[in-house]
């Protein structure tokens, strides 16, 4: 067992991947926190986290899994990595909904691309990992339900678990042999995070936040309705994903807003019905997660 986890470890470093230990048979890491370092080794010069200690060193490797069948995590943010994780319904609490290759597969679609062909892996609980390169020098972070639903992504500050990895539901599985692709500039557009309004003094907040939200529609509508055919729907998608915080504050009417992108996306080409679908779930989505202003959060 450790030789065959070993050789997953070598494998995954092999393309570049920084890898650390996991618990045997299961995901959570299994290097020591900070509260229990001793600051000696690696954290001789303070207290060094899993992402920090993740390697591609074989000897490194080698020495971490003789001494135990640890399973192989990927830092996916030290590797260079923007992982897309479709999960299974049910590890979102719903049976009933469609699962996350289902979703990410329409979003696609109506993105005007095929699902990409890169490197994936299955989990145990049916689900898959799809692995790309993040573009140089952008930080990506985590998100959760943000592509899409049962759709979660992992970078800086996440992790996966590599193939050949064991749990007791069963063992991940690479699906395919090939290289990691680019991250397709269309999903690169959707997981920026949305702008920032500027700060304001809070006896003004109220009329300036408003000022901003007219500026922010009239911009965002601009850019979705110049939109280029293969990055209409993402245009759309983040736009409404970045007003929605507005219309969730007060500071728009959730129909001005969808009035404007929608007549935004019919110009760039997409269909009423496209348009509908796609501002009905960012809206959703964005509304769900920016009840509190950020400026007085």
């Amino acid at each position: 067992m450790n030789e065959h986890l070993m050789h997953a470890a070598l494998d995954a470093a092999e393309r570049g991947w920084h890898v650390f230990p996991l618990r045997p048979g299961g995901k959570p890491p299994a290097l020591h926190g900070e509260k229990s370092c001793t600051r000696t080794g690696e954290c001789a010069d303070g207290h060094r986290k899993w992402e920090q200690r993740a390697t591609t060193d074989p000897d490194r490797i080698r020495a971490a899994w003789s001494h135990a069948p640890y399973n192989v995590g990927i830092a996916t943010g030290p590797s260079g990595l923007l992982v897309v994780d479709l999960d299974t319904p049910e590890h979102k609490g719903s049976s009933d909904a469609p699962d996350g290759a289902t979703t990410f597969g329409a979003l696609c679609e109506r993105a005007g691309h095929t699902v990409p062909d890169t490197y994936r892996t299955r989990t145990p609980s049916g689900g898959s990992h799809l692995y790309f390169t993040a573009p140089p020098g952008v930080r990506l972070t985590n998100t959760a339900g943000t592509v899409a639903d049962s759709v979660d992504t992992r970078a800086w500050g996440g992790h996966v678990v590599a193939a050949g990895s064991i749990t007791p539901a069963g063992r991940y599985e690479a699906l395919c042999d090939r290289l990691a692709a680019p991250l397709p500039e269309w999903l690169h557009t959707i997981l920026q995070p949305a702008p920032k309004p500027s700060q304001s003094p809070s006896e003004a907040l109220t009329g300036q936040s408003r000022r901003y939200a007219d500026v922010a529609l009239a911009n965002e509508t601009q850019n979705v309705a110049t939109a280029q055919h293969g990055e209409r729907e993402a245009k759309l998608f983040r736009a409404a994903r970045a007003l929605g915080r507005f219309v969730a504050w007060g500071d728009l009417p959730r129909h001005v807003v969808e009035q404007a992108l929608q007549a935004g996306g019919e110009a760039a080409g997409l269909s009423a019905s496209e348009c509908r679908s796609t501002l009905r779930s960012a809206l959703n989505w964005s509304i769900t997660h920016n009840q509190i202003r950020r400026e007085t959060a």
